[in-house]
């Protein structure tokens, strides 16, 4: 297997009648699945698409998204995943920008989608997964009814098999341009360092769009293993559905461990058959880890991916466990490491920060039409900035620190968030927390700890910035603690630090002492 578009062909030729996909309201085994993108494949031919062209898949998790988006590929489609969250104007923009030549997408959101699209040229039809009556809108099930054959096309694996939009923190996202050897090299790598197989059965409620919910699936796909697709999130649908199915791994981002253990369901949650688990999207405190893993008894493997690298880029092996609070090492056949914030060339030594950067198979080929933007995020010899503050330990293990972007500068000294919150969810109160910056006349930026209340927990602001201190020097602490019912996420769970700011007190009372530390 070269390509994605490969996998499903293989997979029912081997397993045959075994269950490949579990959704809420339909059960399909690898033939099924295999046989239904057939269908797509043929339909959207049938359609006018043509190979190269984009495909978009606009649609929460469900198995209509993960047919559709094998369908596309065996039809030489580039597939465009796009996430759920986006405003009417930035999936206008996104269908736009890539060119889509159709679109798959629910029944709710396909009426509003054939407006967007009007006047697009190269459109060759919006599907609607359930059907609408809306017009421009074809049902999916119309392209299920294909009876044509599928396009014979043979695409090199160094072409482009997806458009993956960033979030894009100012203007509009940027499409970073994935090939067929960089999503299958990090499928197959995934699968190897966390010791996937056919006996597999995995949960997760991570997004089909997003890149770590892609690798999820489809690595589980490689091996034959079972996936158990949610359609969103809920903490007690998790503890139902782990021994409904005897799962084996549930892989999720760090708020969703954090509602987990918070949630009442949990001390009556039978997690004996999991084997192991993943979390990635965010750093997570070292002790979210422990107290998962000291309840479901299965190590918590940490990992880190970006879009631009078509998933994952770091984790570590199931079978060699690294050291507490890192990400592991890279992926086969890929190289990271940490160079000098000031100058890209010099590669800094073990244990001082410095930019994560990462080079090999599955970096992006670029950002779709954006020449200038590819040039500043890649180096000529290939090196991929990451964004990352990180350090490398002297056995190739990386620890990040935070965001670039989401460093906070007070009194002229770095502050990273994360590491503000690692040590603030260790205070039982805490059952979430989020650190973001707000604006000081005197420092420029305070950081500022936005707390949900674990049950029953009666947490105060100065106790909770006490405790910080004990375990912070006194200009990381934070100055303020705002306590909120629900933290703001993105569609995989990935707390919005720039939207934090929006649900701040203001008649909250800053603490105004001045450490000499920064004095």
């Amino acid at each position: 297997m070269k390509r994605p578009g490969d996998i499903l062909p293989a997979l029912a030729r081997r397993f045959g009648a075994k269950t490949a996909l579990v959704t809420r309201d339909r059960i399909l085994s690898y033939v099924e699945v295999d046989e239904l993108s057939d269908r797509v494949a043929a339909g959207l031919a049938e359609r006018g698409v043509r190979p190269g062209q984009p495909v978009s898949l606009y649609a929460q998790n469900c198995w209509e998204w993960v047919v559709s988006y094998h369908g596309a590929l065996k039809a030489g489609a580039v597939v465009n995943p796009v996430n759920v969250m986006l405003t009417a104007e930035e999936v206008a923009f996104v269908l736009r920008d890539c060119g889509a030549a159709a679109v798959l997408t629910s029944s709710e959101q396909a009426p509003r989608v054939a407006e967007l699209t009007v006047d697009l040229p190269q459109l060759n039809g919006v599907f609607a997964f359930g059907g609408s009556d809306a017009d421009g809108v074809v049902p999916f099930d119309d392209l299920l009814a294909s009876t044509g054959a599928v396009p014979d096309v043979d695409p090199d694996p160094g072409d482009a098999c997806t458009i993956g939009y960033t979030s894009g923190t100012t203007g509009y996202p940027k499409g970073a341009v994935q090939s067929h050897r960089a999503v299958m090299w990090n499928c197959a790598m995934t699968a190897t360092m966390h010791g996937r197989t056919a006996d597999d059965v995995v949960v997760t409620a991570l997004p089909a769009p997003h890149v770590y919910g892609n690798v999820v699936i489809n690595s589980t796909f490689l091996v034959g293993g079972t996936v158990v697709l949610m359609e969103r999130f809920d903490p007690a649908t998790v503890l139902r559905l782990i021994p409904e199915h005897r799962a084996t791994l549930f892989e999720g981002v760090p708020a969703m461990y954090a509602m987990l253990l918070a949630h009442p369901d949990l001390a009556g949650a039978d997690l004996s058959s999991l084997t192991r688990c993943t979390v990635g999207g965010q750093t997570i405190p070292v002790s979210t880890v422990q107290s998962w893993e000291q309840r479901c008894g299965a190590p918590l493997i940490e990992l880190w991916g970006m879009t631009e690298i078509s998933g994952i880029g770091i984790t570590h092996s199931v079978h060699v466990p690294g050291p507490p609070g890192s990400i592991g090492v890279s992926l086969p056949g890929v190289q990271v490491r940490i160079a000098d914030l000031e100058d890209v060339t010099r590669t800094v030594p073990a244990g001082e920060p410095g930019e994560l950067m990462i080079r090999g198979p599955i970096v992006m080929l670029g950002y779709h039409g954006r020449p200038e933007a590819t040039a500043e995020a890649l180096e000529p010899d290939g090196w991929l900035h990451t964004g990352d503050i990180a350090a490398m330990d002297e056995d190739g293990y990386v620890f990040v620190v935070d965001r670039r972007k989401d460093m906070i500068i007070t009194g002229g000294y770095n502050v990273y968030p994360a590491e503000i919150e690692r040590v603030v969810a260790a205070h039982p109160g805490v059952a979430m927390v989020a650190v973001g910056p707000v604006p000081d006349p005197v420092r420029g930026e305070l950081a500022c700890a936005y707390v949900v209340r674990a049950s029953d927990s009666t947490i105060t602001e100065p106790e909770l910035i006490a405790f910080a201190r004990e375990h912070l020097a006194a200009y990381k602490a934070p100055r303020r603690v705002q306590f909120v019912d629900a933290l703001p996420a993105t569609s995989t769970g990935k707390i919005m630090r720039r939207e934090l700011i929006k649900s701040l007190d203001v008649g909250i009372t800053v603490d105004t002492t001045v450490d000499t530390a920064i004095n």
